[in-house]
């Protein structure tokens, strides 16, 4: 696993949740639709999982400090999170 995949699955799990948050959470709540919800919600919850294992795979193999894993996890539980730890990713890939 290399640093270009993580910063794939980031932005793909960074989309899932602007997607639930802007889209899927209104339609709930709003308009009384949870179906998007359900799926969204549930796509979003496998993405942050394998964000965060890939995260932990790629910090392993390349020795990064604890810092940028745990900068990685706060990345993925914040809106646009991954879109701006992707900037530290991008600069570490040379």
């Amino acid at each position: 696993m290399n640093i270009q995949a993580l910063r794939v699955l980031g932005l793909v799990e960074g989309l899932s949740f602007l997607m639930l948050l802007f889209i899927a959470m209104p339609l709930k709540y709003v308009w009384g639709n949870p179906i998007l919800v359900k799926y969204v919600g549930m796509g979003h919850g496998i993405l942050v999982i394998a964000f965060v294992l890939l995260l932990f795979v790629v910090c392993e193999r390349k020795k990064w400090s604890l810092t940028m894993f745990v900068t990685g996890l706060v990345a993925a539980i914040l809106p646009f999170g991954t879109f701006i730890y992707d900037r530290k990713l991008k600069k570490m890939q040379g």
